[in-house]
Formats: structure tokens, sequence, C-alpha cells
């Protein structure tokens, strides 16, 4: 599909004429029509959450035609890539006037399934029950994929100033393959070539009764580095047992590896995010994480950091042992058996060194190892860049009493890959939720409270306003 014919309408967005050059960017803002524009986020959110697009199959080109359709009416040029049947990526740009590089928001617009009998209300009805919107998608991440498009539609009606192009990028099959960015990445990097930042999903924002909101910016990711360990030996009649058979041998290198420690690594990201949330946490937490540098040299202490499973991802590459097979029939030893590995490797470590220590862990040359997943290094980004600057600033408008801060996902999302394009990317959710909300991701009855969400349009404008229309301090 070509890109779309109604270009000349909005063309204009970037001039610098647009607006006096007594306007500010505060004037601009106090200016837009907040409640109006709220009211059409919530309806297109809706739609939105009505179209199916579970993976698999995915069938993302029925969200890419309904963002054409959106964009088109506001006279915004956007094009579809489809790339595999029913697949599709949706592009869209507003044009600045260079004077600075683009900005991307990126989301996806594919949701995992889910089961109706499940659910309290159909996951793809977009109905709202008392104050909640529901469908599969209102968490990951429909919701913020939708506000991104509000964001261009607001700055394209309203004439923001732009000093850098504003790219929306929806992507498919995130949640499965991520093919729908490799492909952009690896046909058609010029889309985003050459942006400054992009902002996707990854942080959250959780509000708590009496600790106030926790809003995490995602500056890095664990990179997934699957592992297949295979054994081989004798098979035999399960009556004769033999001390190398190919079960046996794989349990004991299986055991070597769950017994393996490996030592804590403290990323700056990290330690920022302890220290920003020591004063969320009951005593000896709090002073332990305030001081997590002295807690980790501190055997028992880092003991402590080590078993808590909310903290111990956070300190280095770490394995979960998740599959296991052998033979089909309990009297007959198998003579070849294997087990998976999900190893996460921390930002730095390198995936090669790392197979090469696991290697001496198992110390059996009769286990062969491979990757079920192409390898490649982690990677994060500042926090000293204008966009970090503005979003604090942006929060802390919204919420005088929020505790922002930077972090480190266990999870991945696509923004590893761009980051390897040279791009500062950062997770951030401009939609505020209880923990109940949070967890009905991926889970049954999804669901996001409606006055949050439009909130979160307002915010997430103000965002991208200010690091797209004046120039900022820092990076």
């Amino acid at each position: 599909m070509q890109l779309s014919p109604v270009l000349g309408v909005v063309l204009w967005v970037g001039c610098a004429g647009s607006l006096s050059a007594q306007t500010t960017i505060d004037e601009h803002l106090r200016g837009i029509p907040w409640q109006r524009y709220q009211d059409e986020a919530v309806q297109l959110f809706q739609e939105y959450l009505r179209i199916d697009t579970s993976n698999p199959p995915g069938n993302e080109l029925a969200a890419a035609e309904f963002f054409h359709r959106v964009f088109d009416q506001a006279g915004i040029p956007n094009r579809i890539y489809s790339y595999a049947p029913g697949r599709a990526n949706f592009y869209a740009i507003l044009k600045g006037d260079g004077s600075l590089p683009p900005v991307v928001l990126l989301n996806h617009t594919d949701v995992v399934q889910a089961d109706p009998k499940k659910w309290r209300a159909p996951p793809f009805s977009g109905e709202i029950v008392d104050g909640e919107i529901w469908g599969r998608g209102a968490v990951d991440m429909k919701d913020e994929g939708l506000i991104h498009a509000m964001v261009m539609l607001i700055a394209a009606r309203e004439r923001l100033p732009l000093k850098r192009d504003l790219i929306f990028l929806a992507t498919a099959d995130e949640e499965v393959g991520g093919t729908g960015s490799a492909w952009i990445i690896k046909d058609h990097p010029e889309l985003v070539r050459g942006a400054e930042y992009l902002i996707t999903e990854g942080g959250s924002n959780l509000t708590s009764p009496g600790k106030g909101a926790l809003y995490t910016i995602d500056v890095a990711e664990k990179i997934p580095f699957w592992i297949r360990m295979t054994a081989q030996g004798r098979g035999g009649h399960g009556s004769i047992p033999m001390s190398d058979s190919a079960t046996h041998r794989l349990a004991r290198a299986m055991q070597r590896v769950v017994d393996w420690q490996i030592p804590p690594r403290l990323l700056p990201a990290v330690e920022q995010y302890f220290h920003q949330i020591a004063p969320l946490q009951p005593e000896p937490w709090a002073s332990q994480l305030l001081n997590i540098r002295k807690a980790l040299h501190d055997p028992a202490s880092a003991r402590a950091l080590m078993q808590d499973e909310s903290y111990n991802y956070l300190l280095h590459t770490t394995i979960a042992l998740t599959v296991m097979s052998g033979g089909p029939q309990t009297n007959v030893i198998p003579d070849t058996a294997y087990c998976e590995l999900d190893v996460r490797l921390l930002p730095g470590d390198d995936p090669d060194e790392f197979l090469w220590k696991l290697r001496q862990v198992v110390a059996d040359d009769r286990i062969e190892m491979q990757h079920l997943n192409p390898p490649h290094a982690a990677n994060s980004s500042p926090t000293d860049t204008t966009l970090y600057r503005i979003i604090e600033e942006a929060v802390h408008l919204y919420n005088p009493k929020a505790i922002i801060t930077p972090a480190l996902i266990g999870g991945y999302t696509e923004n590893n890959l761009y980051r390897s394009l040279g791009i500062v990317c950062y997770g951030f959710n401009p939609v505020e939720m209880a923990p109940e909300h949070d967890a009905s991701q991926h889970a049954a009855n999804e669901r996001l409270p409606v006055e949050q969400f439009r909130r979160g349009v307002k915010l997430l404008y103000e965002v991208v306003a200010r690091v797209a229309a004046q120039r900022g301090e820092g990076k």
C-alpha cells in the first residue's frame, strides 16, 4: 500500500511560523480542549479493543487498517507495510523542521490469546464496567498504542510546532516471534534510522494505598538466551538401571546447573532503582537497598537479596530450568534425554562467554548444548537525557509525590532491537494503575480504569510535545 495521498494537509505542522514566536509550549498545552480529546480517545480505545489480534495467528493487518482510517481522517501521512498474509506493520509521520532528530512512538498491535469462558466480560468487547474498560490488550499494550495515536492526532490538529519528526510505528508479532520489528529493521531501517528517542512499553506506574505511586522507566532489559542440553547414553530395559544412561547423566548435569551461584553484578540503573524504592520498603530491606553495594559485600545480606525473587533477577544473569524430556515409557531407559534452560542475560554479559562458563559447570562432554534463539548481547539506554528529564518533570506535575526510577526489566521488549540502531529507548507507560490491573495483562479479565487512561493521554502528550517542540538540556 502506498503512502496516503492526503499529505499536504499536515505538512505545516512542523513550520516555525505555525505559532507566533511569543507562543510558548506551556500556552500551547493550556489551550488544548482536553476533555474532547480524552472522550475521543476512550471511544477509539473501545474500537481498537474490539479488533481481535490474538497471536497466534495475529491478524494485525486489521489493526493496521484501523489506524490507517484514523490517520487518514486526520490527514496524517501514513502507510501499511504488509510482510506476510494477515500480518502488517503501520507507519505514520508528522514532519518537523529538522533541527533535531526524530522521536519514535513504538507499540505492538498483537495480543496474547484469551479464553472467553474465563472472562467476566467478553475479551474483545471493549465494554466499560464500573469505570473500567475491559478487553484483551487493555494493559498490554493497546492502551499505550491508542494513546500514541492520540498524541499524533492532537499534535496535527493543534499545530504543535515540531523541531523533530514525530513517528508512529505499530508493529506485528511482538508477543510471539518478533517478526514485525525484525522486518522493519532488516527491510526498512530508514523509517527509524537517525531517531534520537523512542518510547514504548516496559515501564509501569503502580499505585498502592499509603505508599503513593512508583513510576519505573525501562532503560534496560535482560535478553532471552534459551539453551537446550541433550544427553546421550545407553538405552535399555528399565529393570536394569545404568549409571551412565542419558537420563541419569542429564539429571546430574541439571543439578550442577541449578546449584550454580552466579556472582552478582550491580548495574548503575539497578543501583539507582534500589535507592529510589528503599523508602517504600520495611526494615531491614530499606537500609540494605539504600546501601546496596555494602549489602552485597556482606555474605548474609547478599544471600538474603539473592533469595528474594523480586530482587534476585536484577543482580545477575539468571537460569530457569523449564523443560525436561526423556523416554515415552516408564519401563524403557531412553538413549537420549534433554532439558531446556531459560537464560536471561544481564546487559554487558556476552552470550558466547556465558555458554563457555555453562559448559565448565556441566563438566560433561557427552552433553550437547545448543541455543534455541539467535544470541545477541543485551543493551541499555542512559538516563542523563532531555527526554528522561522531561518525563520526570511531567510526571511530578501530574503526581508530585510519585517516585520515579529507571528500571531493568526481567522480561523482553522491542527496545533492545532499536537500541542497536543507536536510538535511546525508554519503556514508559503514562497510565497509573493498581497492582490488580497490572497483574491482569496476559491473564483473564484484563482491564484498565477509564479515568487513568484519560489522564494518560494528557500526560504522554505533554511529554512528547515538550521533547519534540523545544530544545532541552542534556543529550
